[in-house]
């Protein structure tokens, strides 16, 4: 019969049942060095078939590190952060780094506190990110660590910044009203002085310009909210101008704008095409129909900000300015005739 382990598990150990070197598991464990996902996965396994569990104290005075990141927000709800994290735990995870989230409401004063608190904890690096894409000041030279900024952009373009890619999404959507047949179409819209706004409406014009289509009015803005969604229903049924697709910047003003738009007898598909942007299922699912829209693939774009963050902090240069991840299409029920 076999004995049990009665020794911790090493690293020796680890490699010799992954069939890899020590030093390959080694990279595997530290999210670090350009190992084939294979082989990454077959030394996690066997991590976790001999229990190993490396002493991160020792890590940490051998190697200088914490391997710990600090993740700085100001969504108050999670709505966009959640999803984030998860895309960035899926990095940061195999290499047994963690995160310290901390919120700070969008106020100036806290945030210092934060950062000052992250600096204390000696954090190997810091994620930054938001509710919405708009610019926001760099934390600078104060924060003398690796930094990247995700979902929100930095004002500094030496900063490096991951963002959705919103114009080409909101091109997508258009392009998807336009071959299911619509050409009479709105564009219903968040505030004006929002960038991820500004953006979208640049997509709907790459795209209408490449259908030879154009709006049937100008571009319709309000808050990101059902109610705005409504209240366009409301003004586009009494407006006068006929319209058979719309779309709008955010799933809060799509599902308004569905509900709308049945208060006051059209119906969705058969009369008018809608499609949203977010792909947040509390909305687009629960939506009567469910709605079309376009996913910004936050976990994606969390997984992108993660492995930037890890390169610069194992001291691999990175590309500056803005990094852009794919956003696509999710068809339901709003926009199919069939």
């Amino acid at each position: 019969m076999s004995r049990e382990r009665t020794k911790p598990a090493t690293v020796t150990d680890v490699a010799r049942l992954a069939g890899v070197s020590p030093g390959t598991v080694s990279k595997a464990l530290n999210g670090r060095g350009q190992l084939a996902a294979a082989t990454r996965e077959r030394v996690m396994s066997a991590a976790r078939e001999l229990g190993f569990n490396p002493n991160l104290v020792a890590r940490g005075l051998v190697s200088g590190r914490t391997y710990l990141v600090g993740v700085l927000t100001t969504d108050t709800i999670g709505r966009f952060t959640i999803p984030l994290l998860t895309g960035a735990e899926d990095v940061l995870g195999p290499g047994q780094m963690s995160m310290l989230l901390c919120e700070s409401r969008g106020d100036p004063i806290r945030e210092q506190h934060y950062i000052r608190s992250l600096l204390n904890r000696r954090v190997d690096g810091v994620i930054v990110t938001g509710r919405n894409s708009d610019v926001r000041p760099s934390l600078g030279a104060e924060v003398p660590i690796p930094v990247i900024y995700a979902l929100v952009q930095s004002d500094d373009p030496r900063d490096t910044s991951v963002l959705h890619d919103d114009r080409e999404g909101a091109a997508v959507a258009v392009r998807h009203l336009v071959e299911t047949g619509r050409r009479r179409i709105a564009h219903v819209t968040g505030p004006g002085r929002h960038a991820a706004v500004k953006r979208r409406l640049l997509g709907v014009e790459d795209a209408l310009r490449a259908e030879g289509v154009s709006l049937i009015d100008e571009p319709m803005y309000g808050e990101w909210s059902e109610a705005w969604g409504r209240e366009a229903a409301f003004r586009l049924d009494r407006g006068g101008k006929e319209f058979d697709g719309v779309f709008c910047a955010s799933d809060q003003i799509a599902r308004g704008l569905v509900d709308g738009l049945r208060e006051a007898g059209r119906q969705v598909p058969e009369e008018v095409g809608v499609v949203g942007m977010d792909n947040w299922d509390a909305m687009a699912e629960a939506a009567r129909p469910p709605l079309t829209t376009v996913d910004l693939n936050l976990s994606g774009l969390g997984r992108t900000a993660a492995e930037l963050l890890v390169a610069m902090i194992n001291g691999r240069p990175i590309e500056t300015g803005h990094h852009l991840v794919p956003s696509s299409l999710v068809k339901r029920r709003s926009t199919e005739l069939s």
